[in-house]
């Protein structure tokens, strides 16, 4: 039989997640952002778990082309827009929506002969300083792009660095959005700011914050980009990573546990040998006392996590043994806690999910 770690994708939590950015941006269309192999659930997944979305937006040239072989036939965007003279060609072919930055990126326009219209995202540096242009000079890049025939559609569009903490001591949401309108003002084109800290406080935010369209990321997998915790939110986990116990060791005293020796009990303990490790993508840094699941009881990780296994107190589930079941996160056991608690962030546990782990389909057990 096969190993029994299984990552479980549940599509009833991705289209129940994008259902909760409709109702924070009521007034909004939604790109659906699956870039990333779309967080590590599969992009195929990712396309018919966010089939209601108004578009899907992407980081990867080739994977926008996938989409539409696999029959996707909305709009599609790409976050970084083309790399190179090459991929105008796809914008047209594919009708793919280009984000443009750069002044580069505004020359292979402006050279390129295009054979149809495209929609282009015009970025304003707000002050996360990633992509952009800074908002003195949005206006000139804009009427470079109006002056290209082909160009059709300009949309103007930023991204909060800090949407999760409105209040950010160097920079708020509010400035950003500021910035954004000094910028855009008098511009044409409709208007994209809020990624999923924004669209989660846009309750907060309605009066100063408008979007014709949201690009929802981390929130539609079940996370968060900090702050309140997923549930607080009504948002449910869309990757339940999931074990068995392989083996079972009686410690006294004195006795260590794994790699370097780095764990000693300090009393008569039992622990769990789990069918899970780094080369899986779990988190090799994980410290002792993350959490985990061992039959629906919390307990934690002990020792330092191998390749293929770890270990994790069964002291307090007496009833846990050989083949007792393991969820390392997603149902019951949120993705951001365990992050949290590893000193890192939910996305990098989805993303990091190894080609190793079988990967299943099947709806989410969660009763609220």
């Amino acid at each position: 039989m096969p190993r029994p770690l299984i990552a479980t994708i549940h599509l009833d939590s991705m289209q129940h997640n994008l259902m909760r950015a409709r109702d924070c941006a009521p007034h909004a269309k939604v790109w659906a952002v699956v870039k990333a192999n779309a967080y590590g659930h599969g992009l195929e997944r990712g396309m018919r778990g966010f089939a209601d979305a108004d578009g899907l937006a992407l980081i990867e040239t080739e994977n926008a082309v996938r989409l539409r072989d696999l029959g996707w036939t909305r709009p599609i965007l790409l976050l970084e827009g083309i790399f190179d003279a090459s991929d105008v060609d796809l914008l047209v072919r594919h009708q793919l929506n280009s984000t443009v930055h750069t002044v580069e990126q505004i020359v292979i326009l402006e050279q390129a002969t295009l054979s149809g219209p495209i929609d282009v995202h015009l970025k304003m540096n707000t002050g996360m300083n990633r992509l952009g242009f800074r908002p003195e000079a949005f206006a000139a890049a804009h009427a470079r792009l109006r002056a290209i025939a082909q160009v059709r559609e300009i949309t103007l569009m930023t991204h909060f660095a800090n949407a999760d903490e409105l209040e950010h001591p160097r920079l708020t949401v509010l400035e950003q959005v500021r910035r954004f309108c000094l910028g855009a003002d008098g511009l044409p084109g409709q208007r994209s700011l809020s990624n999923s800290g924004g669209v989660l406080h846009q309750a907060s935010l309605s009066a100063e914050l408008s979007n014709d369209w949201v690009r929802p990321g981390i929130m539609l997998y079940g996370g968060t980009p900090g702050g309140r915790s997923a549930a607080a939110f009504d948002l449910h986990p869309t990757m339940t990573l999931a074990s068995e116990i392989i083996g079972v060791q009686d410690l006294v005293a004195g006795d260590s546990v794994g790699y370097g020796s780095g764990f000693q009990a300090e009393w008569p303990m039992t622990v769990g040998m789990v069918a899970c490790g780094y080369a899986d993508g779990y988190p090799r840094h994980a410290p002792h006392g993350t959490p985990v699941l061992v039959d629906g009881v919390l307990t934690k990780l002990v020792g330092r996590v191998s390749m293929d296994m770890m270990a994790v107190d069964l002291t307090h589930v007496p009833h846990a043994g050989v083949g007792s079941k393991v969820v390392l996160w997603g149902a019951g056991l949120p993705i951001d806690t365990v992050a949290n608690a590893a000193g890192t962030i939910g996305y990098e546990l989805m993303c990091a999910l190894a080609p190793r782990v079988r990967v299943v389909e099947g709806n989410l057990d969660f009763n609220g």
